[in-house]
């Protein structure tokens, strides 16, 4: 009998750690539900940025991406993301599609302007920067530009 109250101790303290593991890793993963508004902007491309990557304000993270779908007219993708409440972004800011690097993931970068009325809830940012293709360029900067005029 004390085996088996030993094995189910065991078992339970394996649950307990395990429960502690996901809890730990929803809040640094900010699975969490944040609060705030949301907004939105059309890109022409989006290439990696996807539901849940961050949303960020002079490299500070501010929100994410909540949603993001095609305009069946102008085929621009729009996308929704969320900003915490306490910030509240100028009339004029820019929303750019920033890659971390080579490797790295896609986020989305603003960058405030100086207009004195802000945005409201449900705003659509108008001045946009698609995202790079970095391949793209890397296959130009190798075996050249085959659209450039050869000189004579």
């Amino acid at each position: 009998m004390s085996s088996n109250l030993v094995e189910s101790l065991i078992g339970a303290l394996v649950l307990v750690i395990a429960g502690w593991f996901l809890v730990f890793a929803y809040e640094r993963t900010d699975g969490a539900v944040s609060s705030g508004y949301t907004l939105q902007a059309r890109f022409d491309r989006i290439d990696g940025l996807g539901v849940g990557a961050d949303v960020r304000l002079s490299g500070i993270k501010v929100g994410s991406i909540v949603n993001s779908e095609l305009d069946p007219k102008t085929y621009q993708a729009i996308v929704h993301f969320s900003v915490a409440e306490h910030v509240k972004l100028p009339l004029d800011t820019a929303a750019a599609i920033t890659s971390e690097g080579l490797l790295g993931g896609t986020y989305l970068s603003l960058r405030p302007g100086g207009s004195l009325e802000n945005l409201e809830p449900g705003d659509e940012i108008s001045e946009t920067q698609d995202a790079v293709d970095l391949i793209g360029l890397i296959g130009k900067f190798m075996y050249g530009d085959s659209d450039a005029k050869k000189p004579e």
